[in-house]
């Protein structure tokens, strides 16, 4: 009895991400020059960490460079990662780095009060769309006050779903202080919120 065997070429990217690979085997896998692993860790990861930089430089074709940016890092220097957190705060580490850096060289850096728009769910008639847009304007709008840093904090925890270790790693400062940034942004969230409201 001869077993029919697919040919490599047939794998696809999809059919790996849906294969239970962690993204620390895929960076194994990668550190050996693993083209496809590099793929599939790219689709699990860039729409995450694209939406993360976007948010940190308030440019959506500079954002699309920064992520070819991290994600050629990655490439390059797989062999490095020690695995001392995720591989998902390590990408987060870097495209943030990234982020700053290009913010810094950048002449023009004004904050931005416009925070990419999001898409309303097709199920919604048009007065849910309305009010959740004018919510998310509000949530948007009361972001902006917030200072860098507490935005930032925000930004991990909240839209990113990292834990208070993780974005400690990412920002580099103790996780007392992420906890810290957290409750006081929350607290003028909160306040400006209840005003507008």
């Amino acid at each position: 009895m001869t077993s029919i065997t697919r040919p490599a070429s047939t794998v696809t990217v999809p059919a790996l991400a849906a294969a239970p690979c962690s993204d620390e085997s895929l960076i194994k896998r990668i550190a050996g020059g693993d083209k496809l692993a590099m793929q599939v860790l790219y689709t699990r990861h860039h729409v995450r960490v694209f939406r993360f930089v976007v948010r940190l430089v308030h440019d959506e074709s500079m954002a699309e460079d920064l992520i070819s940016e991290v994600f050629l890092d990655v490439w390059r220097q797989a062999d490095r990662f020690e695995g001392r957190s995720a591989v998902s705060t390590w990408l987060m580490a870097i495209a943030r780095f990234k982020a700053l850096s290009a913010r810094r060289r950048r002449t023009d850096a004004e904050l931005d009060d416009k925070i990419e728009t999001t898409i309303a769910d097709p199920a919604d008639d048009p007065a849910v769309t309305l009010e959740k847009k004018n919510q998310s304007d509000l949530v948007r709008h009361a972001l902006t006050k917030l200072s860098a840093e507490h935005r930032e904090v925000i930004d991990l925890v909240y839209y990113h779903e990292q834990s208070v270790d993780e974005a400690a790693q990412v920002l580099g400062i103790p996780a007392a202080t992420v906890k810290t940034r957290m409750f006081s942004a929350r607290k003028k969230l909160g306040e400006w919120l209840k005003a507008a409201a």
